[in-house]
């Protein structure tokens, strides 16, 4: 019988190929990463280095490796050194040099805020290739978990408790001291330890309480703002038709001050208690809209907010700042969770049309539905049943049915492919850049598909 298997001789000399250029194929992500960083504007970055010491990396290197890493599934600083080493397509990035985590770590959250700039500049390399023009977008939004654990986050009820708690304990831990010469202290107990831990705990608990006490604040502000909008919108219409209206009356905010199941998490105070699949998770609301025809990201934010409801009006001033090179927005997709009266109006006003479901829709919608008619014309009564009526259109409908097939396969491929299900920084700013990062890295990976 003659031999079945390829031999395996590890001890054969190879010679590499003479130059790194030679290592990868020609059609390679990471050479695709390379030629568009090199078209970007970096003058941002590049300026804010001294020239003082040892010289520095390459801006552009840099930011070529973070993209190429987030955009293959390597998020930490130190599997992005370690890939410097094992990977041939970072080696090729990297030119063979060897950046340290603590210089990555340090790059990236030094040149947070630039990323937003060259988001912006990676739409535009798009168009001039010839792939984006814009025209309907997909918004949604998706839970991603912080660098936190809801197990360090603390309510305002218990904050207090545990308050009383601590205080107590440092009055015995005093009178024990007081009264040391006369009783033994129990082995192992080290008052002045002791002490110094309760202090740091009441320190924290302190903190924790004025920005449960500033978010309280606001939501009173916010809640009182809402509920005047409501009564004057309900006084007005009842003027307009000389008719009491009927249904429930809005009903009048809380009161002010804190509310015992408010709560910080001690580790990222910036995220939130957020619900998602399967229960709650400490994290951060992102946001993307999202290209119908390309799948490429064009705007995004992270929010704080545990729903999408307030998540329109920052994505249309978003839009609004795009270059005009890359076209205007015409139509909104996005589902009831973004469905209110003013998200409507403000979408009309900014010259898009809304395509948000009024209702949600059941899977598997029966024949008949799918193949309806258009309704007869009638004079909607406001904006939100215009688009009700829209949405009920043919054309509505097919416009609309994309939207799944879009926003939520960004985030599916985000969070399933790329692998990226939670954030390495941790404050909102961080976060909201890493979110801008992980944003264009997807841009690039999809545009490099296009382009094949």
């Amino acid at each position: 019988m003659g031999e079945v298997f390829r031999a395996v001789d590890r001890n054969t000399p190879y010679m590499f190929a003479p130059t790194i250029d030679d290592w990868l194929p020609e059609r390679h992500l990471a050479r695709f990463v390379v030629e568009v960083v090199e078209q970007l504007d970096l003058r941002g970055i590049e300026s804010s280095y001294a020239g003082r010491g040892h010289k520095a990396y390459s801006p552009a290197m840099m930011v070529s490796m973070l993209f190429y890493g987030y955009a293959s599934g390597t998020f930490s600083s130190r599997k992005l050194e370690q890939a410097t080493y094992g990977s041939v397509a970072m080696r090729y990035i990297t030119a063979d040099c060897h950046p340290d985590h603590d210089t990555i770590a340090s790059f990236r959250k030094r040149f947070l805020e630039p990323l937003a700039g060259i988001f912006v500049q990676i739409l535009l390399v798009a168009n001039r290739m010839g792939v984006l023009r814009l025209g309907s977008v997909s918004l949604d939004g998706t839970k991603m978990k912080a660098n936190a654990s809801k197990h360090r986050a603390m309510s305002w009820k218990h904050m207090r408790e545990l308050e009383r708690q601590i205080r107590e304990e440092v009055d015995l831990l005093l009178a024990k001291a007081a009264d040391a010469d006369a009783n033994e202290l129990p082995d192992g107990l080290d008052i002045p330890e002791e002490l110094r831990r309760r202090e740091d705990r009441l320190e924290a608990i302190a903190q924790a309480k004025a920005e449960i006490e500033r978010r309280a604040g606001e939501r009173c502000e916010r809640e009182n703002a809402e509920y005047e909008r409501k009564m004057a919108e309900r006084e007005r219409k009842e003027r307009e038709t000389g008719k009491k209206s009927g249904g429930v009356s809005p009903r009048p905010p809380e009161g002010e001050g804190p509310r015992d199941k408010d709560q910080v998490n001690l580790t990222d105070a910036d995220s939130r208690i957020m619900p998602d699949k399967g229960g709650f998770e400490q994290g951060y609301n992102a946001q993307a809209a999202v290209d119908v025809d390309t799948m490429l990201v064009v705007t995004q934010h992270l929010s704080q907010n545990t729903n999408d409801m307030l998540e329109v009006r920052p994505t249309l001033e978003l839009i609004a700042a795009l270059p005009d090179e890359l076209g205007e927005v015409e139509n909104l997709l996005a589902d009831t969770g973004y469905c209110s009266g003013g998200n409507v109006d403000s979408c009309v006003e900014a010259g898009v049309v809304p395509y948000i479901s009024t209702r949600r829709e059941r899977h598997n919608a029966r024949l008949v539905e799918r193949f309806a008619e258009d309704p007869p014309y009638e004079e909607p009564e406001d904006s939100v049943d215009e688009m009700r009526r829209r949405l009920g259109t043919k054309g509505g409908k097919r416009l609309y049915a994309k939207r799944k097939s879009t926003v939520e396969t960004v985030f599916g491929n985000i969070k399933g492919t790329i692998g990226f299900r939670q954030f390495s920084l941790r404050g909102a700013a961080n976060v909201s850049g890493e979110w801008t990062l992980v944003c264009a890295a997807w841009n690039l990976k999809r545009l490099f598909a296009l382009t094949r």
